[in-house]
């Protein structure tokens, strides 16, 4: 396999439709508002792109070296983990995505706020936060993905700075309201990590990675996926119905048969099995938003 394929495979392209679920809902809900800016989405997305390959970097060196990332691993090899990259290429990659984080942030920044510096460095230090919480997921002698927290902050950065952060940027205002979507981006979002922490709980119980799944063991892991998979639809409905003008509102229910598929999946399939429903939940989801913010459109 060529240098460049290696490269690629290592960035987990298939990650950044979730990555890019929060910012087109927070567009979404911008231009509901009448506040949307193509220049502000494009950079919110050159943004989110290398912040998603970043975190997916530093998951590959972290789990490397902590030994998440063994044979006994029933999902894709990692590039560090099968030599294709070495440690240190690794490192500087992940040196280099967090100078293209701050690179098209700071940019980002300018051109939503201009000099209101309060604006700027408030949101300035969320992006610096969401850089290290990408790298600290697996990466230094405690990382919190390891003691189970990897839900919380996915829920955060996915869900609440992603939507919220991103409309914030368009309206300079939030309602309130918007932490439904906000939520519900952040639960599915969750759902795919916990798939994949389903997926790998021997490993990660071998590794001493104490994720959700290996802390409470599979049957009530499924429980929690049923969980995040009706919260989530529940929040956006709840949105809906409190900003009702037209039942395409409603549109994005003709995703749910997606999500139980997906809940069916992981409740019925085995661990070795579950590695294409990670793709699966993270589709669902971009669809999930694009007809969300369709339907608001058409209202």
């Amino acid at each position: 396999m060529s240098s460049v394929k290696i490269w690629i495979k290592a960035f987990r392209l298939r990650t950044l439709p979730l990555a890019l679920s929060s910012i087109a809902m927070g567009g979404f809900l911008a231009s509901s508002a009448g506040a949307f800016q193509w220049r502000i989405f494009l950079l919110c997305v050159s943004t989110t792109i290398f912040l998603q390959i970043l975190s997916n970097l530093a998951n590959d060196y972290g789990d490397s070296i902590h030994g998440a990332d063994s044979n006994d691993r029933k999902g894709p090899s990692r590039a560090v983990q099968s030599g294709a990259i070495s440690k240190e290429q690794m490192r500087n990659a992940v040196i280099f995505f967090t100078i293209l984080c701050l690179a098209s942030g700071i940019i980002l920044l300018f051109v939503a706020f201009g000099w209101d510096w309060r604006a700027f460095l408030f949101f300035l230090g969320l992006g610096v936060l969401s850089i290290l919480a990408a790298i600290a997921y697996t990466v230094g002698r405690k990382p919190y993905g390891y003691i189970g927290l990897g839900d919380i902050s996915v829920l955060i950065f996915f869900g609440l700075v992603g939507v919220l952060g991103s409309y914030y940027l368009f309206t300079q205002h939030i309602s309130g309201y918007e932490i439904l979507p906000a939520l519900s981006c952040g639960l599915f979002s969750i759902g795919v990590l916990n798939v994949n922490n389903i997926r790998d709980i021997e490993s990660d119980r071998k590794a001493g990675k104490y994720s959700i799944p290996v802390r409470i063991g599979r049957e009530k892991a499924v429980l929690y996926h049923w969980f995040l998979l009706v919260a989530g639809i529940s929040a956006a409905a709840l949105y809906s119905f409190l900003h009702f003008t037209s039942v395409w509102q409603f549109l994005f229910l003709l995703s749910l048969p997606l999500f139980i598929k997906n809940g069916m999946a992981v409740s019925r399939k085995s661990s070795h099995e579950l590695d294409p429903y990670l793709k699966q939940m993270a589709l669902s989801t971009l669809l999930f938003v694009l007809l969300f913010g369709l339907g608001m459109l058409l209202s």
